[in-house]
């Protein structure tokens, strides 16, 4: 009976051995792995608008001239119009181009002070005032 607790006593050790041995092979492993790159920060989104003309006669057709960031080229770019103090999308569209610009072509038939703005990617321009005479 003495041997075989001789024998479990010595075979309990080598595996100890074999197990401390394989947890110090896995951590030398772990430790050669070079660390993932952290990911880059999203930029922010923004989007500036300007128009080209401050004041124009009604239907008479003026460029509104953008530059965006943080937003992926030949994403699409809506006009708006404030009408009755809420912004109301129009049936004038662009898109954004490989140097992160884009152009529109606007045409305004409501006389007075008329406050546009263009909206691409869910972001929102500054708003532009143009006078209609």
């Amino acid at each position: 009976m003495t041997t075989f607790r001789v024998r479990a006593a010595v075979a309990g050790l080598v595996t100890a051995g074999l197990l401390g041995a394989g947890a110090a092979t896995t951590s030398a492993v772990a430790a050669s792995k070079p660390e993932p790159k952290p990911k880059p920060k999203p930029v922010a989104k923004t989007n500036t608008v300007t128009a080209d003309h401050k004041a124009v006669h009604p239907w008479q057709q003026f460029r509104l001239h953008g530059k965006v960031t943080g937003i992926k080229a030949g994403t699409a770019v809506h006009l708006e119009e404030k009408q009755h103090g809420k912004w109301k999308r129009l049936p004038a569209r662009s898109a954004v181009n490989r140097s992160h610009g884009y152009e529109m072509r606007v045409k305004l038939g409501q006389k007075g002070k008329q406050e546009v703005r263009t909206v691409a990617a869910g972001k929102p321009s500054n708003p532009v005032t143009v006078t209609v005479r």
